[in-house]
């Protein structure tokens, strides 16, 4: 079960996910895997790239079911230490200008046959975005988790 904490610029987001962090850092750094974790319901994922690397840039990419127009999540990576951390701006696209990017730190901890992942989201301009973010990235790290199990029970 995903815990929170919060502040009124920043969240932490933690998940315990029956793998090792090598095989929950690949599904966070692999695009074809982001495709199948990252969309909510009622949506489905559009273009994703990502250039891992420090200085790279992601573009995760969603589309509102049935005939919305696709939007993203962008970001440019700042720290990259597999399969350990991943630090990375993140803009959605549609943001304001003037809106400065959020920072995301995850974090992969090796718990023996688990990984806890945590997720810290910080530089969020209001309480109700952080609020929208925190709620999003609860319900992205159980489709994460659902993704690996299924991923495990095939092999």
């Amino acid at each position: 079960m995903a815990r929170t904490e919060t502040s009124a610029t920043s969240l932490e987001v933690r998940k315990i996910i029956a793998a090792p962090p090598a095989k929950v850092f690949r599904a966070w750094t692999d695009p074809k895997a982001v495709m199948r974790w990252f969309p909510q319901k009622g949506y489905e994922a559009a273009q994703t790239t990502i250039d891992l690397r420090p200085g790279g840039i992601y573009q995760w990419g969603l589309r509102k079911l049935p005939d919305g127009v696709p939007f993203f999540s962008t970001g440019k990576f700042i720290e990259i230490d597999a399969p350990r951390r991943l630090v990375c701006t993140w803009r959605w696209s549609g943001a304001p200008e003037t809106m400065d990017d959020t920072v995301i730190t995850i974090e992969f901890h090796d718990r023996g046959a688990s990984t806890e992942v945590v997720l810290r989201h910080d530089r969020f301009p209001d309480a109700n975005m952080r609020n929208q973010h925190e709620q999003g990235w609860t319900l992205c790290l159980a489709q994460l988790e659902t993704l690996i199990n299924k991923e495990e029970k095939k092999r």
